[in-house]
């Protein structure tokens, strides 16, 4: 069985190794993340070439997903590196403060004493430590310490309820933008968008940059601050996908909203026809430990039956001491989840109303492979969109998207269900389908006899025209 989620793994200095990447692409990763918030430019291009080698040696096409770092609303740096601060104590969070110590820090966001008032809450490394505004002083914002710990150099800043005035993309942010461009990165992921406005910017700066390569990025809209979650339709219909960061989402709107909030995302991303990526502390104990804990693996099973088309790692593979056996675990977590996911197809189509020849085609294709029992729904694309669309529906059928291009079979190595293979560009109908059929059969995905449904655009060759459907028994 061919699991249908996929994998996105981060790569840093425990996974620079080549060798490393190609056990984890074996193992099952079908995107590689790159984490601007670390690295210099150079670091990423790097990694990126090797990573596209090491996929070529193992015969795969891989996506690179570059994720932008996004507004720095972090401290300043301690004399000593870090301090320890009681319940009760006196803090002061002083924009002017140049090294801190044991009664104020400064601020890398410096408009923070802006953006606060008496009475509000602020959470410091993702929650851990918790301060109460008692007055702000020009730029100086006084506070009283609630729960205490220990405070190190530039950690994160959140303000309960959200309502923080930084810009999702700054000036470091649009010169990333320039470099994932110049290696082509599949996807651009950017942190902290508020709007719609926030993504159609990013999108702007991407193609605007990718334009000398002829590259199109994907857009995906990292969901992260409170004010994100009214306006997620809006943000939604600007992004080609959304990411569930669950560690900046669970600060500002508290961890017990972030389950619910979970599903609905996913939910409303599949309704949209967008990706849907589930993140952060997935797999956090394999940091350290060679096993998941039981709390992980439910975690991990209930995004995939949640409906997501990826789960991801952040520091497990970036840092951790086993990132092949964290990626060998997730994937034996998704297909357990797998089997118990129901097709609801029927349901799905109730009360619909398709205005597009070519979404038409790609739906008729999932409710005539569902009635049939065919072995395989097999999309001609020279964009992905038709395997997009399908792979939005649970079906117990696998998807292939063959295609020609490169950079489709890259988009598509995200989409949930979706197995892509190279297709030779003909505008000759025959030719193209008996050789997708020789394709099938030469990987081993049907046999002679099996029944198949095949869809195609005419004239071949053409973006956006899918518009005919066959079922077809292999090899007659």
């Amino acid at each position: 069985m061919s699991r249908a989620t996929k994998i996105v793994a981060t790569i840093g200095p425990a996974s620079s190794d080549p060798e490393i990447v190609k056990r984890m692409i074996m193992a099952g990763v079908s995107v590689v993340r790159l984490n601007f918030s670390h690295g210099k430019a150079q670091d990423h291009i790097d990694r990126a070439t090797m990573v596209r080698q090491t996929a070529t040696e193992c015969g795969r096409e891989i996506a690179i997903m570059a994720d932008l770092q996004g507004p720095k609303i972090r401290i300043g740096k301690f004399e000593n590196s870090r301090i320890q601060l009681a319940n009760g104590d006196k803090f002061v969070l002083d924009a002017d403060c140049q090294l801190g110590n044991q009664e104020r820090v400064g601020l890398d966001y410096k408009a923070l004493p802006r953006d606060v008032k008496a009475g509000d809450v602020l959470l410091l490394n993702d929650g851990l430590i918790v301060m109460v505004v008692e007055e702000v002083k020009g730029n100086e914002i006084h506070t009283v310490v609630k729960i205490g710990g220990e405070l190190s150099n530039n950690k994160g800043i959140n303000r309960q309820g959200g309502g923080l005035s930084a810009p999702a993309l700054t000036a470091k942010d649009m010169e990333d933008i320039k470099t994932a461009m110049s290696f082509q990165a599949d996807y651009v992921a950017v942190s902290f968008p508020k709007n719609a406005t926030d993504m159609e910017m990013a999108r702007q700066l991407a193609n605007i940059a990718g334009e000398p390569y002829n590259h199109r990025p994907m857009m995906i809209a990292k969901i992260e601050r409170a004010e994100a979650i009214p306006v997620l339709q809006d943000i939604l219909n600007a992004s080609d996908g959304i990411m569930v960061a669950r560690g900046d989402l669970a600060v500002e709107v508290g961890v017990a909203a972030v389950p619910a909030l979970q599903k609905r995302m996913i939910s409303m991303a599949r309704a949209s026809n967008k990706v849907a990526i589930t993140a952060t502390q997935m797999m956090e104990s394999m940091i350290v430990n060679a096993v998941p804990t039981r709390a992980e693996v439910s975690d991990v099973a209930n995004a995939v039956l949640d409906g997501t088309d990826a789960v991801m790692t952040s520091a497990e593979t970036a840092s951790g001491k086993y990132p092949v056996e964290t990626v060998e675990a997730m994937a034996a977590i998704c297909l357990e989840a797998e089997k118990f996911q129901e097709s609801r197809l029927d349901a799905d189509f109730m009360n619909q109303t398709f205005t597009r020849i070519d979404q038409s085609i790609a739906y008729g294709a999932l409710f005539t492979a569902h009635h049939l029992r065919v072995k395989a729904i097999v999309a001609l694309t020279e964009s992905g969109s038709t395997a997009l669309w399908m792979s939005r529906h649970d079906i117990n059928v696998p998807l292939f998207a063959l295609t020609p291009s490169n950079a489709t079979r890259r988009k598509a190595a995200l989409y949930r269900n979706v197995t892509t293979f190279d297709l030779p560009q003909s505008t000759d109908r025959d030719f193209v389908l008996r050789e997708a059929e020789n394709v099938l059969l030469a990987k081993g995905v049907v046999a002679r006899g099996d029944m198949i449904v095949m869809t195609w655009g005419e004239p071949m060759g053409q973006i956006g025209g899918t518009n005919a459907l066959k079922i077809v028994r292999v090899g007659e």
